[in-house]
């Protein structure tokens, strides 16, 4: 939200610096983002002065240019080169001094230097209107009257102005906090702490005495639903004169980021950035019924908003009618044919009070965010709905003619009281840690605009305003008062409380952690992305666990590409791939936490996993070595260690992937449990996401990585002292067996002996028999006791020969 430093100090006249405001806002939770500085003229005439041409000679090198003697309110008088053709002695002219940056119409801003033309000297720079941003006459330097001084700085003889725009990082449950006098009632309670100024000082509010009901006859006004519209007031002002808004009330709203539209328009705007209350002006011919109805309508109902889209309502949006006739999405946005336009001589003007959550839901189903919904969303104040309608209606009379035609209507069936909380001493000073005197909570309290109902020894009844929302508790005015005090006040205690703490077994964030660290310490980065996704990569999924009847969706959600929960992290993977690759980032190797969402019949399943993404090539480009490809080899590797490093990989059986997300790959299991998929992703997930080189992805059950790890049992033996032998088998099998066949006949076969089984090689092509294809086969023996004899290997070997001839059909090359 955008404050005008300017604008609040109307509201305080107290002169504080705009850094000093800045921390003092941030101080009491209105955090500021940026402060920038704002001028009426680019640059603000900033090091520009004037001056008196006391004489003129032409310039012995050049016959175009001459030689200025110039008094800018100096000792010495300065010596410039001109060549406009207007120059003249007792002249009074703009001057840009040596350093002095000048910001033309046209161009980048330039610094002015001191320098020789054609061999003389020149010490500044005589300006011409274009050339500092005062105008576009080009034909020669800006004459000024000579009544002006020599020596004023220019930005005070045109009174450039200034200002600063307070960026406000608001968070949701600040509602007191959407304007600018709400703004400068917590900048003044502050203050009065501070004892920059007296405690009573009071805000400078505009004055609504003026203001004069009429006694012309009123649009009717019906509220269909008072729990939806609490409050809805109006006025009707006739004799008005659309035009062009005058220059402060533009530069007020120019300076907080506003574009001006016309009068009335820029009004309304003002009031809501005043008083943080939303109005709406009408056109009063437009509402030919002589009746406003809230409303609303039923669902598929066309409607064409203010930015000339054609929208369908639905049956619970909120309507303003002419009539039955939709004019208005209330507390969001306008219609396109009701509102004011240069034509426009009569108005009617609305203010109301909405249910936050009824605006809110209607927002983001249309995926509007407006200034009136954001203040609408959050909670208005109900008490400002008269005085808003009554400052903007005074407002329209004086810059914009016309009368007040008609007395205010104010449906308000149902007021919305204080809230009442009960304050105890004892519990502010046990919550902070600190005692606070008395008297300076009751200050504190009191500048915030709650009142003190009643008062005994230790507590205080208190009466909190509806606009604070948040503050409904003993403990939120407590916080009231911490925040307006300062935590920066509150000294540190002398002794450090601690109390130990049972931790769950398994650790499951210290186990994140050390996978996370021995992802990140392999060349990994994190990813993190969000849970909702697009519901149309379910509905095109060829994969049988990924489907459109496992959605599970949002009821309000805040677009089509965040509609549902995800199901797999893959999507989410593949996404920043894409968004990766596209900015050149060809390499990637990324891990993300994350859970994985799904609906059935009767229940609803969530799950937590791990993805790991490898794509490119596997080392960076170098003169030394060839850049290859990453292969599955090395995210199998990564899956393997980590799961040996958190003590799980025990026992592991891999299986052919049955997931079509994957072009071909491997699931692993341990312990009969399927821990996690990987392998090549599917060609046409990657041609949906347009990534042209391959992806490796891996995801793991970390739920079922957690549960494994309480039986993890860590076992110790040593290194065996007895060399290994390796044996190898060139095998002729069928196109359709599979290693994995191999190295389980080759275990049973030789339990004892054998401690591993390796591919090192796969043949398909020419000199083999249709339908066969040939596998380089090793198998390491070892003996933990002593060495292999040669009897005793050629005996475990025949055994695995025979076994894999009997049973594969296998065939020794």
């Amino acid at each position: 939200m955008k404050i005008s430093y300017n604008w609040l100090c109307n509201y305080i006249d107290i002169d504080v610096p705009v850094n000093q405001v800045a921390e003092i806002l941030t101080d009491t939770g209105l955090e500021v983002e940026k402060v920038k500085k704002i001028e009426s003229l680019p640059g603000g005439l900033e090091g520009l002065v004037i001056g008196k041409v006391l004489e003129t000679e032409k310039h012995p090198n050049a016959d175009r240019l001459n030689i200025a003697q110039v008094n800018v309110g100096l000792e010495e008088n300065l010596a410039i080169v001109c060549g406009a053709p207007n120059l003249e002695a007792g002249q009074t002219v703009v001057v840009a001094q040596v350093g002095t940056t000048v910001h033309p119409n046209e161009g980048d801003p330039f610094k002015i230097k001191r320098s020789k033309i054609r061999g003389v000297e020149s010490s500044g720079m005589i300006c011409g209107e274009d050339e500092i941003g005062l105008g576009t006459n080009r034909d020669g330097i800006m004459v000024l009257s000579n009544s002006v001084s020599a020596g004023t700085k220019a930005k005070e003889h045109f009174n450039v102005q200034e200002d600063y725009c307070i960026e406000i990082g608001l968070t949701p449950n600040r509602t007191d906090g959407i304007s600018h006098i709400g703004v400068a009632r917590d900048l003044l309670a502050a203050l009065k702490h501070k004892g920059i100024c007296d405690q009573h000082f009071q805000l400078s509010l505009p004055n609504l005495s003026d203001f004069n009901e009429g006694k012309g006859s009123s649009i009717s006004i019906k509220v269909d639903d008072p729990m939806v519209c609490h409050r809805y007031a109006g006025v009707t002002i006739s004799g008005v004169k659309v035009t062009p808004s005058p220059d402060w009330l533009k530069e007020r709203l120019n300076n907080i980021g506003l574009s001006p539209i016309n009068n009335v328009v820029d009004i309304t705007n003002f009031v809501l950035h005043e008083y943080g209350q939303p109005l709406h002006a009408f056109d009063l011919l437009k509402i030919s019924s002589k009746q406003i109805n809230v409303k609303t309508l039923s669902a598929g109902t066309k409607f064409t908003t203010l930015d000339g889209l054609e929208r369908e309502l639905h049956q619970d949006d909120l309507m303003i009618c002419n009539g039955n006739e939709p004019m208005c999405i209330a507390g969001v946005f306008g219609g396109s044919d009701s509102g004011i336009s240069e034509k426009t001589t009569d108005l009617f003007l609305e203010s109301a009070y909405f249910n936050p959550v009824s605006v809110r839901k209607t927002a983001k189903r249309h995926g509007l965010n407006t200034d009136a919904s954001f203040r609408f969303e959050r909670g208005v104040d109900p008490n400002q709905v008269i005085p808003a309608l009554q400052r903007a209606a005074l407002l329209i009379v004086e810059i914009a003619g016309g009368t007040v035609a008609s007395e205010i209507t104010d449906l308000y069936p149902q007021r919305i009281e204080n809230f009442v909380v009960d304050f105890s001493f004892s519990k502010c000073h046990q919550l902070i840690g600190y005692e606070i005197d008395k008297n300076t909570i009751k200050n504190i309290l009191q500048s915030l605009d709650i009142e003190i109902k009643n008062e005994n020894e230790d507590v205080l009844t208190l009466e909190v305003p509806p606009y604070r929302a948040d503050v409904q508790r003993e403990a939120d005015v407590i916080e009231e008062v911490l925040r307006i005090y300062g935590f920066n006040n509150i000294p540190l205690p002398n002794k450090l409380n601690s109390s130990l703490a049972s931790v769950e077994k398994p650790n499951r964030e210290k186990l994140k952690n050390t996978v996370a660290d021995y992802l990140a310490s392999n060349g990994f980065s994190e990813a993190m992305s969000n849970s909702l996704t697009k519901g149309e990569y379910h509905s095109n999924s060829k994969c049988l666990s990924v489907q459109t009847k496992y959605n599970v969706e949002m009821l309000n959600p805040l677009s089509s590409d965040l509609n549902v929960m995800r199901q797999s992290l893959l999507h989410s993977a593949l996404e920043t791939v894409n968004h990766n690759q596209n900015r050149k980032a060809n390499r990637l190797k990324l891990f993300e936490f994350g859970k994985t969402y799904r609906k059935f019949d009767t229940d609803f399943e969530e799950k937590n996993m791990l993805s790991i993404v490898i794509s490119g090539n596997e080392f960076e480009e170098s003169w030394d070595k060839k850049s290859e490809p990453s292969g599955f080899q090395q995210l199998k590797g990564v899956v393997e260690s980590l799961l040996s490093r958190i003590g799980v990989f025990a026992g592991p059986k891999y299986s052919e992937v049955k997931s079509e997300q994957f072009e071909t790959g491997l699931t692993l299991s341990i312990a009969k449990k399927k821990i996690a998929n990987l392998g090549w992703v599917d060609q046409h997930l990657k041609n949906e996401f347009d990534i042209k080189s391959d992806v490796l992805y891996a995801e793991l059950n970390w739920d079922l990585i957690l549960e494994l790890s309480v039986r993890a049992k860590v076992k110790y033996k040593p290194i065996s002292k007895i060399q290994p032998v390796r044996r190898d088998f060139s095998l002729l099998i069928d196109n359709t067996l599979t290693f994995e066949e191999i190295e389980q006949i080759a275990k049973k076969s030789e339990q004892k002996l054998l401690k591993s089984v390796g591919l090192f090689d796969v043949y398909q092509g020419k000199n083999l028999p249709q339908g066969k294809k040939s596998y380089a086969v090793s198998f390491i023996l070892q003996d933990a006791e002593k060495s292999l004899s040669d009897k005793e290997i050629d005996k475990a070997m025949g055994r695995i020969q025979g076994n894999l001839e009997k049973q594969l059909n296998a065939e020794l090359r």
